[in-house]
């Protein structure tokens, strides 16, 4: 899943709000909240696979791997978060199984083989991202940028090469952040089938190198 945040300046926040402030981990009581704010930016893409949102906010709220996410904090609260694939565990999570009690066999087998279709398995020495969601009234903030270079620390940390992400041609103002974050697209694979299924046609694969210091290598 890719992220659907725009870029913006350094230093986020708003005038009077406190500043925005990033951590590793998905603070206890904020499952709810983030899988909300989960929704709202892959919704759309995920919604073949998980809709309604009565089922689907709950549903990625269980199953969510709180050590496996970086948040940005708004005077306390979660206003954003980035996920990341690590020893086999990504962001979010639930097995065939936990599908098909919450949607049904029939149903559930159906969602099994769309969810299958966002499966990405990373290479050897790279740290795929999970993607991005941040609050719709802080999208253009900077918040975007801090989630993405706290990841970049976590993937030098672990020592990875090189970070992945896929974007899908609907997204565009995603593409420019990550490009403007040191990404590069490496492939571009034409999805015509998904188009009127899942609402995009194209997925590029990008990669950005990581240095020690968790920055772009050169």
């Amino acid at each position: 899943m890719e992220p659907h945040t725009p870029d913006a300046p350094d230093t986020p926040g708003r005038p009077g709000a406190g500043t925005v402030t990033v951590r590793r981990g998905l603070p206890a009581g904020a499952e709810r909240r983030a899988a909300e704010l989960y929704w709202d930016a892959f919704g759309r893409k995920l919604g073949p696979a998980l809709d309604p949102p009565d089922k689907a906010v709950p549903f990625i709220a269980a199953h969510l791997n709180a050590d496996r996410a970086v948040c940005a904090l708004l005077d306390g609260q979660l206003v954003g978060l980035a996920g990341y694939r690590h020893g086999g565990r990504a962001l979010t999570g639930g097995s065939a199984g936990a599908v098909l009690r919450t949607y049904g066999r029939l149903r559930g087998l159906h969602r099994l083989l769309l969810l299958s279709l966002f499966e990405r398995r990373p290479g050897a020495g790279q740290l795929v991202m999970d993607g991005i969601a941040v609050s719709s009234d802080l999208r253009g903030r900077g918040v975007g940028s801090l989630l993405i270079e706290e990841v970049a620390a976590v993937a030098a940390e672990q020592g990875y090469r090189e970070i992945r992400l896929d974007v899908i041609d609907t997204n565009p103002r995603a593409r420019a952040l990550y490009e403007r974050r040191g990404f590069t697209a490496v492939r571009t694979e034409e999805t015509p089938y998904l188009r009127r299924l899942l609402g995009f046609g194209a997925v590029t694969t990008m990669r950005r190198p990581v240095g020690t210091d968790g920055r772009a290598g050169q």
